[in-house]
């Protein structure tokens, strides 16, 4: 029933957001604070929330190896989680990511080139964010309304943009950025994950970093250890539903 009522409210907001635009807004370009967003719910970090829910995230793929065998750990555990896709490598495997759908994952778009965000000007903004929709379309039949930017950069321009292209931005917990994407070791990975777990975290980790299966390995400890502590693992969107009432949020269907 839960499911259902995510994917009705999903419906709402792409109804009342979605589309695609062909000019970004000209606003402001500096960068507020996380509380400046957080308040006017237009970037989720985390979720407050009673519950023990998780939601793990991974960007930049998907990857024909180590996507796959994540997929295959989620499935073991029966565990969901989203996946923030780079365009051009959906383009290259649509098939991972009508899987990760498939299986009950949700798709996030992570911009077509994955290229820095810190000054990206307004055209390039839009085709990066447009095509990456349409290749997810391409690929699964549905558009994304979840975006994160390339290293979590944000100002009002991408985070505006964003929504007017349906999409509601997305970064993760401060205290579960696993840095993975530098390889830090599997032992690492675990330990930043398994000493900050706290109830409606937004963990970091990737899918694709090339010639390392460090996060593969991790997860292998992490799933089940998390699960012993009575944890689930639920996709961004279904998090966003457990949030406390006592807090101020905006809604995925507003």
């Amino acid at each position: 029933m839960k499911k259902k009522i995510t994917l009705i409210l999903l419906a709402v907001f792409i109804f009342l957001y979605g589309g695609t635009v062909t000019e970004a807004r000209s606003v402001p370009s500096a960068t507020k604070g996380r509380d400046y967003y957080e308040e006017r719910g237009e970037i989720v970090w985390e979720v407050p929330t009673q519950s023990k829910v998780i939601a793990l995230t991974f960007d930049d793929g998907p990857d024909a190896h180590t996507t796959v065998q994540i997929l295959d750990l989620l499935k073991q555990y029966e565990a969901k989680a989203t996946f923030f896709v780079v365009g051009n490598r959906v383009e290259k495997h649509p098939d991972i990511v009508a899987r990760e759908l498939s299986e009950g994952h949700e798709i996030g778009n992570h911009s077509y080139t994955h290229p820095p965000f810190q000054n990206i000007n307004s055209s390039r903004l839009v085709n990066e964010l447009n095509k990456t929709q349409d290749a997810i379309f391409q690929a699964t039949g549905i558009r994304t309304v979840l975006f994160r930017p390339p290293g979590g950069s944000y100002n009002e321009s991408i985070v505006r943009t964003s929504k007017d292209i349906g999409m509601l931005t997305v970064l993760w917990s401060w205290h579960q950025d696993t840095l993975d994407w530098r390889k830090p070791g599997v032992n690492r990975i675990v330990k930043k994950v398994l000493d900050n777990a706290h109830n409606g975290d937004i963990v970091l980790m990737h899918d694709f970093v090339p010639t390392s299966t460090q996060t593969v390995e991790a997860l292998r400890v992490i799933l089940p250890e998390l699960q012993k502590r009575g944890y689930s693992f639920v996709t961004v969107s279904e998090l966003l539903s457990y949030h406390d009432k006592s807090h101020k949020f905006i809604e995925v269907n507003h």
